[in-house]
């Protein structure tokens, strides 16, 4: 990937109030912010003021720190601030996507569209993400059982039979002796391999989330691995195409577009690349020739279609359209994830326990023979 040039554009960061009342109240789910929209879509739909839709919402929330949340929004409501602006003191709480949604709707006056796009966006966004944690149950549970059947012969059931190897005295071969030493490694050292593993386990999260540099070569690792990689750019694409699509959909400008799309990506790969490209938007370069020398992250046809879109002046149903055939190309590869990978791990398990019972049969089947009356 070619090195990306740093540039004086900043995006704005967390003020103290906005990180306190983040903290306070906790940031709504997806579930919870899909619900908000589209119950205010309806409501407003139906004729209802926004105040008082706001009552009937907070009547319907459960949760104490919910009803708090509402209440401070209906003050700011009553003293005539904007629904965007108000949410905008919780950022923390609703995310930067929905407030600017909203934001954009009621400035061209589509709020019922944009809250009912925002709530649609929310729920494809919660699928996706459930779609990669389902994918990805079997072939950790697969791992896991590996490893306790392993642990489970190599630490109770081969201390069991090492005694008789250890009282004939016969020649024992290596597969046997290397068992024989990662029994007694794991017996005597167990507790300081286990500890010693979490403790990287823990610092290594720590650096990758504390360390902007470590967390962005790490996040382009991962495009870039051979399996998942696919998966994880599709899963990017798809959010990142679709947001900005929505947003440009709401009658937001192209760059302001691009910064808050930037914003709510999680990958850095990703959120680099549209920061450099809203400087090159605003410096009057089209998309589709700033994206290029980025093929790992946007692919030739994602160059090609925004291409057609910017020609056409239909950019916004190009990006929507791209991110319903990038989510069909992601619901196709979770599907067959554990299809593809299933095979592999049972290989891998076969492996392994067969090395143990190979390791386990040998020496014994050797003592046999010499014990054989002749």
């Amino acid at each position: 990937m070619h090195k990306i040039k740093k540039h004086t554009f900043e995006f704005p960061k967390k003020s103290r109030t906005e990180s306190f009342l983040a903290f306070s109240f906790g940031k709504f789910s997806i579930k919870k912010q899909t619900f908000f929209a589209k119950r205010l879509s309806f409501l407003i739909k139906a004729g209802v003021p926004m105040l008082e839709s706001m009552h009937v919402i907070k009547a319907q929330s459960k949760s104490s720190s919910e009803k708090k949340v509402f209440d401070r929004v209906i003050g700011d409501i009553s003293n005539g601030q904007s629904l965007a602006a108000s949410l905008g003191k919780f950022k923390g709480v609703f995310g930067n996507f929905a407030i600017n949604i909203i934001k954009a709707g009621e400035s061209s006056g589509t709020l019922t569209q944009n809250l009912s796009y925002l709530a649609d966006e929310l729920r494809k966004k919660e699928i996706l993400r459930k779609k990669i944690m389902g994918a990805l149950l079997y072939p950790v549970v697969i791992t896991i059982a590996t490893f306790c059947i392993t642990g489970l012969l190599i630490v109770y059931v081969f201390p069991k039979i090492l005694p008789i190897f250890k009282n004939l005295n016969a020649e024992l071969p290596f597969s046997t002796r290397f068992i024989i030493w990662l029994s007694d490694t794991v017996r005597h050292d167990g507790l300081y391999i286990f500890l010693g593993v979490v403790s990287f386990i823990i610092t290594a999260w720590i650096i990758i989330k504390k360390s902007y540099n470590v967390r962005f070569v790490f996040h382009g690792l991962i495009l870039r691995a051979p399996i998942a990689g696919v998966i994880v750019r599709n899963y990017n694409l798809t959010n990142v195409i679709r947001t900005l699509g929505l947003l440009l959909k709401s009658g937001m400008p192209l760059t302001e577009a691009l910064i808050i799309t930037a914003e709510t990506t999680e990958n850095l790969q990703y959120k680099k690349v549209l920061e450099v490209i809203s400087v090159g938007v605003t410096r009057g370069k089209p998309i589709s020739h700033l994206i290029e020398p980025y093929s790992v992250l946007f692919p030739a046809m994602v160059q090609h279609m925004i291409s057609i879109g910017e020609k056409s002046g239909h950019l916004s149903n190009t990006l929507l359209y791209l991110s319903e055939y990038y989510e069909n190309e992601f619901d196709d590869l979770t599907k067959n994830l554990s299809t593809s990978i299933e095979p592999v791990l049972m290989i891998i398990m076969g492996l392994m326990v067969g090395f143990l019972a190979i390791s386990i049969i040998t020496p014994i089947y050797g003592i046999t023979e010499h014990l054989r009356p002749k």
